[in-house]
């Protein structure tokens, strides 16, 4: 089968590229296909937490992402051992959480609303670019296209097959999900936080703690409000950039143990899962030519591992790149890189990876509590500036 423009991969970064392309050039809606090896609504273990910068990118596409299941959290705390500092917004949430099967499910509808196909259940085995096009391997027989997205994450086959000598840069997360709090834990004066758990799924708050650095974990603990199937529960993890991997350290689930303990849960109690996450490093190609590469087959955010608004930015600027070589006829996207480094998804992801070289190896007790409690003012406003507000400046 023939298509001019083939996605590997369904998920955020796959379905935004075809989204953002329709909006830009309408007229290539019959001309993509997406290849998805699961079917919707498909599992992923993933926070699922959407900041301001995601809902403004799928606002430009018109699309209110309220219409999914979701909790939001009024506040964000960002925490050395459970003090530092909170983050909200004036009459607003801070973070939307999601699940993702629900989430990418709902954007794969509103994506073939726009025209877009998308097979499911089609299993890529290689990608071969040459001068006339792509060839794609699949369990389904064989694809061709003139243009190749690799949408398919941290550890997909696009990546492997046509960047297979590249550093890879990988963090390791593992998540956990409880009921909202345990019956017999009422002493909220004792637990720190203020928790709302009505059926209404009412507004809670968000918990990052960098507690486990000093013990050589590169990382965070995180803690905040999620929903399965309308029932209120709470997302507990891990995320460990392993920046400090040589190092020793402790088994990683053991700071999240602790922490969950320490709010009257115990670990074993609940299924523990995990995965990697493909960082960021703005040395590493992101394109050959007729084949680029979007979401976490670039990289997340390499601070927080923050891969789901990321994923909606890269689809945007991937957009714009393939629309100019249409124009053009020509497929080598040597210009992708810098397209993407100039754009606000590329100064932040910069500016962030900047900021993971300081603060994770700056392991010791006293350079964190002097970064989350006593240089606010400093946090605040780098965040603002160099961090947060990049949606704002994507063009789609």
């Amino acid at each position: 089968m023939e298509k001019d423009i083939l996605i590997i991969g369904g998920g955020p970064s796959g379905l935004s590229t075809a989204l953002h392309l329709t909006k830009i050039a309408p007229h290539l809606s019959h001309r993509i296909l997406i290849l998805e090896k699961m079917h919707y609504p498909r599992p992923k273990l993933c926070a699922g937490g959407l900041v301001a910068d995601a809902e403004i990118i799928l606002q430009r596409l018109g699309l209110d992402v309220s219409e999914v299941p979701h909790v939001d959290a009024s506040a964000a705390h960002f925490e050395f051992e459970g003090r530092g500092i909170k983050i909200s917004v004036p009459k607003s949430h801070t973070i939307r959480v999601i699940r993702r099967n629900e989430f990418d499910h709902w954007l794969a509808k509103k994506t073939r609303e726009a025209g877009i196909e998308i097979r499911e259940g089609v299993t890529v085995k290689n990608i071969i670019p040459d001068k006339d096009g792509v060839t794609v391997e699949t369990d389904q027989g064989n694809f061709c296209a003139q243009i190749v997205v690799g949408a398919d994450g941290s550890n997909g086959i696009t990546h492997r097959s046509v960047l297979p000598n590249t550093p890879v840069y990988t963090a390791q997360v593992l998540e956990v999900i409880t009921p909202e709090l345990p019956h017999h834990y009422e002493d909220e004066a004792i637990l720190g936080r203020t928790t709302f758990a009505t059926t209404s799924l009412a507004t809670s708050q968000a918990y990052f703690d960098f507690f486990p650095v000093p013990d050589n974990i590169a990382g965070y603990v995180w803690d905040f409000p999620t929903q399965i199937n309308g029932e209120p529960m709470r997302c507990w993890g891990i995320y460990d950039t392993n920046l400090l991997a040589d190092q020793e350290r402790p088994p990683l689930k053991k700071p999240l143990a602790d922490e969950m303990a320490r709010h009257g849960f115990n670990l074993d109690d609940h299924e523990l899962k995990g995965h990697p996450i493909r960082w960021y490093d703005p040395f590493n190609p992101i394109s050959v030519p007729r084949v680029l590469l979007v979401g976490d087959a670039v990289g997340a955010d390499p601070i927080f591992g923050e891969g789901i608004s990321m994923a909606l930015g890269y689809g945007a600027i991937a957009a714009q790149e393939i629309r100019a070589s249409i124009r053009r006829g020509e497929f080598s996207f040597s210009g992708y890189k810098r397209r993407l480094v100039w754009s606000g998804l590329g100064q932040t992801l910069f500016a962030r990876w900047v900021i993971t070289q300081i603060i994770y190896p700056l392991k010791w007790r006293w350079f964190q509590i002097l970064l989350w409690r006593f240089l606010k003012p400093i946090v605040i406003l780098v965040a603002w500036v160099f961090v947060l507000n990049w949606g704002k400046r994507i063009r789609t």
